[in-house]
């Protein structure tokens, strides 16, 4: 007796496409999870895998990575907080002077005005009076050129003054995600030498030395990222800044000028001698 298999009994390809998924899940699960009955050692079980966890079970170079990218975070913005209240300051102040030198008022009505103050514009209208000592009250053109050549020196001054700080910001926003990336490679290096150890290549062996090492970089970014753009922050401020301490220089040199083709009587700055010591402290 013949027995003949009709078409209907053979296998479908869609049987077979699920079976082969099937045996290449299982193959897949017994490689990467170990059998029920297999137990790790205590020191490779699963640890906390929370930010402050993955801290305190890290390599004490990672552990110094972490902390030193912590401190240059809280530097960042401590420097942020404190500039921006310095620039916000000197800005109004600087705007005020500059609003007082605007109108109708002479070089000496504005040296009387500025009297002991030390911002900005007011050591740039103080310097002017020292010079006209020096000279002995002659305005010619060479005073004008000597008052322009001081007004930019102390304009560069006070703006180095401002900017004392901010160069910090640009260094760590440079150099912190190359700090965690050295944090994060050298955690990977100790989760190979872990895993070698181990004759394991279970997840719960590698995920917590390749988490705690990715956490440096983290750490890296999120150091760097505020700097970067505090920094770019701070820079257009000051730029400003110089801008305003540019308006007064004119503007003082503008009053020399009127002076120098016979404007309003000199007034000797001897006759001020805090002026002439507040304008030397500065040059």
């Amino acid at each position: 007796m013949r027995i003949r298999c009709r078409r209907d009994d053979a296998p479908s390809k869609a049987a077979v496409l699920k079976a082969a998924i099937g045996f290449v899940v299982f193959v897949l699960t017994v490689a990467i999870c170990p059998p029920a009955n297999a137990q790790l050692p205590s020191s490779l079980l699963p640890r906390n895998l929370s930010p402050w966890g993955m801290f305190l079970n890290a390599d004490i170079v990672v552990k110094a990575v972490m902390i030193g990218l912590a401190f240059a975070s809280v530097v960042t913005w401590t420097v942020w907080l404190a500039k921006t209240l310095e620039l916000r300051r000197e800005t109004s102040r600087a705007r005020a002077r500059l609003r007082m030198i605007q109108g109708r008022i002479s070089r000496a009505e504005a040296v009387r005005a500025c009297g002991t103050d030390t911002d900005a514009v007011a050591q740039l209208i103080l310097s002017t009076a020292v010079e006209v000592d020096l000279s002995d009250g002659v305005l010619d053109d060479s005073f004008k050129e000597r008052a322009a050549l001081l007004l930019e020196r102390v304009e560069a001054a006070m703006t180095r003054r401002v900017s004392r700080g901010v160069g910090i910001l640009a260094t760590i926003g440079a150099t912190a995600p190359f700090v965690g990336l050295f944090g994060t490679v050298w955690g990977i290096m100790n989760s190979f030498i872990g895993i070698s150890e181990s004759q394991t290549t279970s997840l719960a062996v590698v995920a917590p030395g390749i988490a705690e090492a990715l956490l440096a970089t983290a750490m890296g970014l999120v150091a760097a990222i505020p700097a970067v753009v505090i920094y770019n922050h701070l820079v257009r401020v000051i730029a400003g800044y110089r801008a305003l301490l540019g308006d007064a220089s004119a503007r003082l040199l503008m009053m020399i000028s009127r002076e120098c083709r016979g404007g309003p009587p000199l007034q000797r700055a001897m006759e001020r001698p805090v002026v002439a010591h507040e304008a030397a402290r500065i040059r």
